[in-house]
């Protein structure tokens, strides 16, 4: 089965790191991503842009184009990791990593994937 693991951080936080700190924790969490990818277990990784460059679409009556976040919150998703797992605790397993990996608190949802079309 697919899970999607979902990155959220406190985007203040993280666009504060140095150079050095980024590409050190990028550097770790590329490790990690190394090893699932050397046991068939890893998808597409994706690093997003910061919020500020975001535009969301709101439904409802009409729909309207907005910039920025979604949503006031002190997280924001930062990033994604598609993984092939047979569990959820193997999912945990990964995301655990990638946690310990990635150096900041935040936070690591894991959740497993409904495909709609595609391979699976």
């Amino acid at each position: 089965m697919q899970y999607a693991i979902l990155c959220y951080d406190s985007e203040e936080v993280v666009g504060a790191w140095t150079k050095e700190y980024d590409d050190k924790v990028m550097q770790q969490l590329g490790a990690v991503c190394e090893g699932l990818a050397k046991a068939g277990k890893l998808g597409p990784v994706a690093r997003l842009m910061p919020t500020k460059t975001a535009r969301t679409l709101r439904k409802g009556q009409g729909t309207r184009v907005v910039d920025g976040p979604f949503a006031e919150t002190k997280e924001v998703l930062l990033g994604f990791f598609i993984v092939n797992c047979d569990n959820d605790d193997e999912a945990l397993q990964a995301a655990r990593a990638l946690a310990a990996a990635s150096g900041s608190e935040g936070a690591y949802e894991i959740r497993p994937l409904l495909h709609f079309s595609g391979a699976p």
